[in-house]
């Protein structure tokens, strides 16, 4: 019996399966008769034959080369209970990925009788620490799902195996999403537990875990005693497999529940809490947990379950140990919790308020916050003053090397001189604590930071200053001019030209190109020759060219903060093509030729690497068509994420001399706009300096005299 023709799937398996959006499989639907007619599910949410699917794909050109992730699906597919099965699989995943490359490469092969043999005794030792598997149990019937799954680790790594596995679970949990806390974010959170002295605590719990992100940063700072719980099953499940994974040696517990009605860690106290909380969930439990005595700061109303998480975190902490909670920037505000955070400040709970860039995490175009709390030490003397931070003040796209130096630059110096702290004048200031207890009791850190006192202000030195901006300006500007003489561009004959192309998977099996990119932990890469491993370094000393940095064609500003650790990272070369993996929201991709002085830097995540072969392919006619918009947006997979499949990228067929004049021209558009962007950095930061500097009495008119 041929189980593939029972094989159903979902518009959003079709999507996967094609490297397209959701969106595009239903215009396909709607636009073309012949597109395989439902053969189950519901009415608003159809299923269809995977046979069928891919008959019809094929027929267009729309089916890629099946990689093992998406042989792993196709298999969960068609086996009943697909999402249990699922569930199973995850115990498997650490096991596998325990063994030495060999032992691990040879499993997929085994004999059936001796691979269940395997899979038995590796899931008995490990699978009661995954929530949600009770006694599991792995049959004839479980062979091809299992050999897809060993095939999938081999090939792509643990980590991507269990992203195949959590994408099921999810579908039938009916999740909308996982809590995802970025990892640029999530290593930054976990910094901010450490004292002046750079010391990490022991024990760190997460009582809204998702998939682990915020307790696997803080194994890496140095934490050894993990704890998370998460209302979905699924998510905890993954969270306890992802931490294996990343934090091995850990004493790791991750638990199943809602943690406000169902505290599974009731009683426990942690050297720190970190949290990303979900947001504005009215029914979180009021009416339930009224005379909770978790609430020591106040009941918190319906409308803030936000400052119902803040006071679940402070009681899990010991005394003096320390909380960061991300959090939406209306809790720092609304009406109806001025009270509570009136008594969070009054009580010295609240230690920082900092203020993140937009799209720093989901919702992407809001600003969020980070809250930093300390459960008050009776013994201790209470904080006189709160730390506010404007990261998002000075930095105008997300950049999380500045972001880090921002805050945490402002957060250590806090630290170690509480008592003098001066701050730095628009973007971080120590307010003290009866200042905020006014009507109002607002934490938004602008209102605190942008106003620079006017006794910080330094009339010599600010008019040195603009001296020198203004000296910047005009070269910048002289420059961005003589680029701008050079005009002439003539039109094609008749109508645009029409050229042959080929894909990037088409160039990379013949050899003209080789592809490159920053693995997560525990996955290979592919297309090219083996990476070098990244090594040891004092902090500070590693480069990495960073996806911001390719976005603001600025130097490599990455340290080893910004690339996994125990993996494969690739090193740049002179007139390698990096192309901006993820694409932002109102922008197309970006790419960047390698000048020799950037050769030998690290690669850092969310970026590309095209190593052209010179003697076929010019990088800067490679670079020039690799960005272009239509080829971009033809080659976009993901809904939520949008990113760049390389391999569906198209370049024109061209002789060798043809690609380096179209090179020459694109090399020139690539330093008109740096020009132009160098030029409107030096006005931005001359015209933001004599601003301040007139607004507080510093600066005088141009041409008034001294009164």
């Amino acid at each position: 019996m041929n189980q593939q023709a029972s094989a159903l799937v979902t518009a959003a398996d079709i999507s996967r399966l094609a490297g397209v959006t959701r969106a595009t499989v239903s215009n396909w639907r709607r636009r073309h008769p012949d597109f395989p007619a439902p053969a189950g599910g519901t009415d608003t949410s159809p299923t269809y034959d995977l046979d069928a699917v891919r008959a019809w794909l094929a027929a267009r050109g729309q089916l890629p080369e099946d990689t093992p992730a998406d042989r792993l699906r196709t298999a969960l597919r068609i086996h009943p209970g697909d999402g249990e099965l699922a569930l199973r699989l995850l115990a498997v995943v650490p096991a596998a990925a325990r063994l030495d490359p060999g032992e691990r490469e040879a499993l997929p092969e085994l004999r059936e009788d001796a691979l269940l043999r395997w899979v038995r005794s590796a899931a008995d030792d490990g699978a009661d620490d995954i929530p949600g598997i009770v006694d599991p149990t792995y049959g004839p019937d479980t062979t091809g799902p299992l050999r897809a799954l060993l095939r999938c680790v081999v090939t792509d790594g643990a980590e991507a195996a269990t992203d195949v596995l959590a994408e099921r679970l999810l579908e039938d949990a009916g999740g909308t999403g996982t809590y995802l806390t970025p990892r640029p974010l999530a290593a930054l959170m976990a910094r901010l537990l450490t004292d002046s002295a750079g010391a990490s605590p022991t024990s760190v719990l997460d009582p809204a875990c998702g998939t682990g992100s915020l307790l696997a940063a803080a194994a890496y700072t140095g934490a050894s005693e993990l704890r998370g719980q998460d209302v979905l099953t699924a998510q905890a499940a993954q969270a306890a497999v992802r931490l294996r994974l990343s934090a091995p040696e850990a004493a790791i517990s991750v638990r199943t529940g809602d943690s406000l009605r169902s505290d599974a860690f009731k009683g426990l106290t942690a050297d720190a809490v970190l949290c990303n909380p979900p947001y504005g969930l009215r029914d979180w439990g009021h009416d339930d947990l009224a005379y909770d005595p978790r609430w020591a700061y106040g009941v918190p109303p319906k409308g803030e379950p936000e400052l119902a998480w803040v006071q679940h975190c402070l009681a899990h902490l010991t005394p003096s140990g320390r909380a960061v909670l991300l959090m939406p920037p209306a809790v720092a505000e609304r009406t109806a919790g001025r009270r509570i955070r009136a008594q969070l400040v009054r009580d010295g709970a609240l230690r920082a308020v900092v203020s993140l860039p937009p799209g720093a995490a989901p919702p992407l175009h809001i600003g969020l916050h980070l809250w930093v709390l300390e459960r008050p030490d009776p013994q201790a003397k209470a904080p006189g003053t709160v730390l506010f931070v404007d990261a998002a003040a000075e930095i105008r796209d997300l950049d999380w090397t500045a972001v880090n130096v921002t805050v945490l630059s402002a957060w250590r110096t806090y630290l170690a001189h509480q008592g003098d702290f001066t701050g730095a004048p628009g973007t971080a200031g120590a307010v003290p604590i009866t200042d905020l207890l006014n009507e109002a009791v607002d934490l938004t850190p602008a209102r605190h930071v942008r106003t620079a006192p006017r006794q910080a202000l330094r009339p010599a030195l600010l008019a040195r200053q603009a001296s020198e901006l203004y000296d910047q300006l005009r070269g910048a500007a002289t420059h961005l001019a003589a680029l701008s003489t050079d005009g002439d561009w003539p039109p094609a004959d008749g109508r645009p030209r029409d050229w042959r192309t080929a894909t990037g998977a088409d160039l990379l099996r013949g050899g003209a190109l080789s592809l490159f990119h920053t693995a997560p932990p525990g996955r290979r890469t592919r297309g090219g020759p083996p990476q070098q491993l990244r090594p040891e370094a004092e902090p500070g000393v590693l480069r990495a060219l960073t996806a911001a940095d390719v976005f603001e064609n600025r130097p490599a500003s990455g340290t080893e903060a910004d690339l996994p650790t125990g993996v494969a990272v690739p090193l740049v070369q002179e007139s390698d093509v990096l192309l901006t993996e993820i694409l932002r929201v109102g922008r197309t991709a970006v790419t960047r030729v390698v000048e020799p002085n950037e050769s030998g830097c690290f690669l850092g995540p969310h970026l590309l690497l095209f190593r052209p072969d010179r003697r076929r392919l010019d990088p800067w006619f490679l670079a020039g068509f690799l960005a272009a918009a239509q080829n971009v947006n033809a080659a976009a997979t993901g809904t939520s994420l949008v990113r760049v499949d390389p391999r569906r990228l198209r370049v024109p067929l061209l002789p060798l001399a043809e690609q380096q004049r179209y090179g020459a021209a694109f090399r020139r558009l690539h330093e008109l706009r740096t020009a132009a962007r160098r030029a409107d950095r030096a006005a931005e930061e001359v015209t933001h300096l004599l601003n301040t500097g007139l607004t507080g009495g510093a600066l005088l008119p141009d041409g008034h005299g001294s009164a």
